[in-house]
């Protein structure tokens, strides 16, 4: 059996998990084999089980490696009113909506994950995560409300973007993007009670 370099493997799992985290978002997760995972990593089907064990365990991964990601997004946001604000209309753009693949996996793939128990544990710390790092890095009108403003504003736009994409009315789905953006930024700056 070949042995790669550590750096080697590392670089290749990476790879792994970004291309798998993006078809998994882009088709859901039943509609990608391993076969197709490995494919799109440029990679043969049989050293996934190097990296891996089932299939399962890659959803779980990638689940942890997309929440890293998103943290990263949310860092990069200015931590201002005018940059949640940003944040909120990025999130919830058409760019976002056409484009499963790059956008966020509560939005993707939440309502399937949901049916796997193997992988709800590594769903319930990205949602935990997500907000958590929202109500520490952007200002909230009430500092001892922020966790459950970000609750709040993670549901909105994780259901606006959901079903801005199951409708097949394209002017409905524009008026859902732009509702919910339009209530998340407010000049109170959170939706009204």
């Amino acid at each position: 059996m070949v042995r790669f370099p550590p750096a080697e493997t590392a670089e290749k799992h990476e790879k792994i998990l970004n291309e798998s985290s993006r078809l998994f978002r882009e088709r859901g997760l039943s509609g990608v084999s391993v076969g197709d995972l490995m494919k799109a990593a440029d990679l043969t089907h049989g050293s996934f089980y190097n990296h891996f064990a089932s299939k399962q365990d890659l959803v779980a991964e990638c689940v942890a490696h997309v929440c890293a990601l998103a943290e990263g997004q949310i860092e990069l946001a200015t931590p201002t009113g005018a940059g949640k604000r940003a944040f909120v209309a990025k999130y919830l753009s058409v760019a976002a909506r056409d484009n499963p693949g790059r956008a966020c996996l509560m939005s993707s793939l939440g309502p399937e994950i949901a049916r796997e128990p193997t992988v709800r544990p590594a769903m319930t710390q990205y949602v935990y995560t997500f907000v958590a790092k929202l109500a520490t890095h952007f200002p909230w009108p009430r500092t001892r409300d922020a966790r459950r403003d970000a609750i709040r504003m993670t549901a909105s736009m994780v259901g606006a973007l959901v079903l801005a994409r199951a409708v097949d009315d394209e002017a409905l789905s524009r008026e859902i993007l732009l509702t919910v953006t339009r209530q998340l930024t407010q000049n109170g700056e959170h939706p009204a009670d």
